[in-house]
């Protein structure tokens, strides 16, 4: 079973929303990253979908928790600037099945997190807006199983 860790489709620059950060939206390139997300994130049969409160967050895996059936269920701990908070949480669902959304800054530090308890090391630094990691439980710790990269025609 593992723990699907996603980061959050693209929405524009920062810069040039009006308003709480929090209600910035996806675009219509993140809206289709969200869409592309459906079927690979559904292979891996979630048991639930987890994200950050923000808009953007809960926009990018809200299709996938309808294709499931599931609930959509917003954690602060998965909010931007939360990183201590998403770790204990990724080690306490350790081997659930579950979809995590959330922002680059909590997903690098997760990342980081499970390298350091002695993970595979990942095939690149960060996430790109839309992709995801596959996460599951070893003899003793978390270990990175796969980077999921969305199609090129969704990166436009």
């Amino acid at each position: 079973m593992a723990l699907v860790l996603v980061r959050h489709g693209h929405a524009g620059r920062r810069s040039a929303f009006e308003g709480d950060d929090r209600l910035r939206p996806l675009s219509k390139r993140g809206v289709a990253q969200a869409a592309a997300l459906v079927p690979i994130l559904s292979e891996y049969r979630p048991r639930r979908v987890l994200s950050s409160p923000h808009v953007r967050c809960l926009e990018t895996v809200r299709p996938t928790a309808e294709a499931l059936g599931l609930p959509l269920e917003p954690l602060d701990e998965l909010a931007e600037g939360s990183e201590l908070d998403a770790v204990r949480l990724v080690r306490r669902m350790a081997g659930e099945p579950a979809v995590l959304c959330t922002h680059g800054d909590v997903a690098t530090a997760v990342l980081e997190a499970v390298i350091a308890g002695g993970g595979a090391p990942p095939d690149e630094p960060h996430l790109q807006k839309g992709d995801a990691w596959v996460l599951g439980t070893t003899a003793s710790s978390l270990a990175i199983l796969d980077h999921i990269r969305l199609p090129a025609t969704t990166r436009r």
